[in-house]
């Protein structure tokens, strides 16, 4: 592959923004399919889904774009497992629906696999020769979870506990094992925009000001802060006086400040939002390279909280987004734009998944 052409300088009181054609030209964004997202984690299904032993969810990995059918399975004695869910034999889609099994059976010519993936039987075999190798077994796809959700990648991801090292360290006294996926709150939102320029808004809080004003009257802007990690980036907003913020226990790192929302990201596409309620997901997916889904997941841990504070109205803070991230998309099409700056004290974000993204890339 040819590189992009384009670096981002590690000082970003002298670096510059990548060029418009990240955001346009189709080529970088089937290069990121590969590069980033088939080996990155990314949430597979809730945890509630597939915790009976027996259990077989399939999920399809990437959809509307690389769409890799996998089935998520608990063999019998409760232990998870990613398996591609294309037969070996013919290509077959081998579980179509959820449900318990003692095995996964093809539908088309009837191969068998136990729950682990491994081959078991197959009908009119019995003449092959060298039969069965370890190439009939059903690939195996690492897993992981965390908190209420199931992580997996299509390989050649970091450790997952690398990848989360940061998060579970700040975070390890909120309780994630109280939170429950409400669905009536959860939603996809389909946005005519680069997957990239979505992550880009997020990672600043430059222009809550600007484009959300029910949220600015929630937070203290001036105290907003950004950290960086080597694969993650948090924000943190401080609670109005008369606004909820969240009681942070003796011992943890932020015990004794008002914090009203956490804003993880996780490289490349992961946005954990943390309000005193629960926890607000979102999954930027992309479609196009001038096309986006994000979905909305949405985990309630103290339903009498809702409504209330820097989460209470995601909604429209949503809407108010795309707008300015479809304006975006617009603007580096132009020819006339060439290669922006960042505001060295409020884009840190930015820049760091700028850096990423181009390391990556490159």
């Amino acid at each position: 592959m040819e590189p992009l052409g384009f670096e981002i300088d590690p000082d970003i009181a002298r670096a510059s923004t990548p060029p418009g054609r990240l955001y346009t030209d189709p080529a970088i964004f089937e290069r990121a399919g590969e590069r980033l997202f088939a080996p990155s984690w990314q949430i597979a299904a809730d945890l509630a889904s597939i915790e009976a032993p027996g259990s077989v969810l399939p999920v399809t990995m990437h959809p509307g774009w690389m769409a890799e059918p996998i089935v998520l399975t608990r063999d019998r004695s409760g232990v998870l497992h990613g398996l591609s869910n294309v037969c070996t034999h013919r290509a077959n889609l081998v579980v179509r629906e959820p449900g318990k099994r003692q095995s996964l059976v093809c539908g088309y010519h009837g191969r068998r696999f136990d729950l682990d993936g491994r081959f078991k039987t197959m009908p009119g075999f019995e003449r092959a020769q060298d039969f069965p190798r370890s190439s009939d077994d059903l690939p195996r796809l690492p897993v992981a979870t965390w908190g209420p959700l199931v992580f997996a990648s299509l390989g050649g991801a970091p450790p997952f506990a690398e990848w989360t090292e940061d998060l579970e360290r700040r975070m390890a006294w909120f309780p994630k094992g109280e939170l429950r996926l409400d669905p009536e709150r959860s939603r996809d939102y389909e946005v005519a925009a680069n997957w990239a320029l979505y992550c880009d808004n997020y990672l600043e809080g430059f222009h809550i000001p600007f484009v959300h004003p029910a949220l600015n009257a929630s937070v203290e802007t001036e105290s907003y802060a950004t950290e960086l990690f080597p694969a993650s980036c948090l924000q943190t907003a401080v609670a109005k006086k008369e606004d909820d913020a969240f009681e942070i226990p003796r011992g943890a790192p932020d015990h004794g400040k008002r914090i009203a929302g956490y804003y993880w990201f996780l490289f490349p596409n992961l946005m954990l939002n943390f309000y005193p309620w629960g926890l607000s997901i979102n999954v930027v997916r992309p479609l196009a390279v001038d096309r986006t889904r994000v979905s909305f997941l949405t985990y309630v841990g103290k339903p009498e909280k809702l409504g209330r504070g820097a989460g209470a109205d995601l909604d429209q803070v949503e809407h108010e987004d795309e707008g300015v991230v479809e304006a975006v998309q617009k603007g580096v099409r132009s020819r006339l734009y060439t290669r922006g700056r960042y505001s060295p004290d409020r884009e840190q974000g930015v820049h760091h998944f700028h850096r990423m993204l181009a390391a990556s890339l490159s």
